[in-house]
């Protein structure tokens, strides 16, 4: 599928999706997010991939949230946005059953934080700033950052961010969780494939339900969570992989994994 807000490359077992829309500090409309859609649902399909980078490019700005189009709507209660459904692509993304690594270069504001909220792994650059304004403009996040944000940086910092609408630099993102790593801005893009190449040399099975056993246990009682974690441990003792791991580590080898 040709794509005109966003760009998508594999390189061998790692794919690449970029925003592409520079001009307008990559705020995302509904073509972007369309698109976006698009691109997750064939990369979760495509068996080749075991890793995918996001990010906004090198411009200024890793995204500066809505589109006035959509802003708009939603105000206004028409269309997609006023149905609620400007998280749908968000949801699709969250859910990618691939690691979903966010590069953050520039700023991340509004539907910016959520797109970078809706992956797994966040590095950012010194300069960049996080922020949800929306209840300055009457409003709250509204694809999913309000629930996403207090999963990762906890309750008190999420209320803190979301409820004063102002930004936090990376280093008090570094320090509530927002984000993993803080790395130079003209280093970050190779530091975000070199850790999508260290997890690509893992497992892919077991990668795949080592983030399905975090993402789902979450929402489940302890109990729960740890009965899920024996099932999937259970499932991995069939694969291949596994036995090829058993053997490499035996015979104190790389291990040569294929996803079977």
């Amino acid at each position: 599928m040709p794509y005109q807000t966003i760009s998508l490359v594999q390189r061998d077992v790692i794919a690449y999706l970029e925003l592409r829309r520079p001009e307008q500090e990559n705020r995302i409309d509904d073509q972007l997010l369309r698109e976006l859609a698009a691109a997750c649902e064939a990369l979760a399909d495509d068996p080749q991939v075991r890793v995918l980078v996001l990010s906004g490019g090198e411009g200024a700005a890793f995204s500066l949230g809505w589109d006035a189009s959509l802003l708009a709507a939603a105000v206004e209660g028409e269309g997609a946005a006023g149905g609620g459904l400007l998280g749908h692509a968000f949801d699709i993304l969250a859910q990618m059953p691939r690691p979903v690594i966010c590069a953050v270069i520039g700023d991340a504001l509004s539907a910016g934080l959520e797109l970078a909220l809706a992956c797994d792994i966040r590095l950012a650059c010194p300069e960049t700033r996080f922020a949800f304004p929306e209840t300055a403009w009457g409003l709250i996040p509204m694809a999913g950052g309000t629930q996403r944000l207090a999963r990762v940086v906890g309750r008190a910092a999420a209320l803190e961010l979301i409820l004063t609408a102002e930004p936090i630099d990376a280093q008090t993102a570094l320090r509530t969780g927002l984000v993993s790593r803080v790395v130079p801005r003209d280093r970050l893009l190779a530091e975000a494939s070199a850790l999508a190449e260290r997890i690509a040399a893992r497992g892919p099975i077991a990668v795949r339900y080592a983030k399905e056993a975090i993402s789902q246990g979450l929402d489940m009682s302890l109990e729960q969570a740890l009965r899920f974690e024996t099932d999937l441990t259970i499932i991995l003792q069939t694969t291949e992989d596994r036995a090829e791991g058993v053997r490499a580590f035996l015979e104190k080898r790389a291990p040569k994994f294929h996803g079977r």
